[in-house]
């Protein structure tokens, strides 16, 4: 355990939350954290959320225990749902400040510093920062080269308006966040974090960003497919579908229902297109998917399950 450079007020401190569900890359999360460098006046203390049915992880934490010089406090919350597994975290929160990690993700040393410092330096209630993927050798080429995985925020009109929980710091004292809570509708299919910081947003919270404070994921077999990315994308659109749902009126909804469709077919016959370039037919096709995804949102389309036990029994 190492001190960073950067100063940080006197006894801030700093919960780190892990959310599992069967996954024994826990193990490497747990190590890369024990390892970052610590910024001076900084107390550090990790949360393990166990969402599985039985406490399956309690093990794997205990054995660490020895290797991670940080307090951990391991919440078993069942079942199959990452938004209790979310918001327990958030319930057993103690700190100044929460960040969130995947349990297959590793941090870089300097990964909580770059957090804090943004932090401190911009006042936003929520930062993001970058996740990298890593690919085996097996993966697709053109995924390869077109880094098809990796977590960036998206700007929209100058600034960030979302945001994710693979990489992000909390300042759990601002008002925007009291009592905010991921929602238990969506913890089967994903895009609870982009609801959960959308609505944070439109409270009155920023979001910032940390380019510096990288986290790393390698891409599983099962996840290095078309398949899985266009599933991903498609109900990552139903989500933003069924956000501007809430916000348009009648008449609105109609217009970017027409909106999306056009998006989705000028995307589909860019695809076509590009078709000798696989990664520009590639990236126009997910697109398009997308966008498809967004009508099915608008039109109310119940959105496809991703996490907890379907997760694991996808092939």
């Amino acid at each position: 355990m190492t001190e960073a450079a950067i100063e940080t007020p006197g006894g801030v401190r700093v919960d780190i939350a892990v959310c599992t569900f069967r996954r024994p890359e826990l193990a490497e999360t747990l190590r890369s954290l024990a390892a970052i460098s610590v910024p001076n006046g900084a107390a550090i203390r990790i949360i393990v959320a166990d969402n599985d049915v039985e406490p399956s992880a309690a093990g794997l934490v205990d054995a660490l225990r020895t290797e991670v010089p940080f307090e951990i406090d391991y919440v078993h919350c069942p079942a199959s749902n990452i938004s209790i597994a979310r918001n327990a975290c958030l319930d057993n929160a103690t700190g100044d400040y929460l960040a969130f990690v995947d349990d297959d993700e590793t941090v870089s040393r300097d990964w909580l510093a770059h957090l804090l410092e943004t932090a401190l330096a911009t006042g936003a209630e929520a930062v993001l920062g970058p996740v990298r993927a890593g690919y085996d050798l097996d993966a697709p080429s053109w995924m390869r080269r077109g880094d098809f995985h990796s977590t960036r925020p998206v700007w929209v009109g100058g600034e960030i308006v979302t945001g994710y929980t693979c990489n992000v710091l909390l300042d759990r004292k601002r008002p925007s966040l009291a009592g905010r809570r991921f929602n238990l509708a969506l913890g089967r299919t994903g895009g609870e974090d982009t609801e959960f910081f959308t609505h944070m947003h439109n409270d009155g919270g920023g979001i910032a960003y940390a380019p510096d404070a990288l986290v790393y994921e390698i891409v599983p077999e099962k996840r290095a497919r078309f398949e899985w990315l266009a599933r991903r994308r498609f109900r990552s659109g139903q989500t933003h579908g069924r956000l501007l749902v809430q916000t348009a009126a009648a008449s609105g909804k109609t217009a970017e229902i027409v909106r999306a469709a056009a998006k989705s077919g000028y995307c589909l016959t860019a695809s076509l297109l590009f078709v000798a370039s696989p990664v520009v037919r590639s990236r126009y096709a997910l697109r398009a998917i997308m966008h498809a995804g967004v009508v099915s949102g608008l039109f109310g389309v119940r959105e496809l399950e991703q996490y907890g036990a379907s997760e694991v029994a996808a092939p």
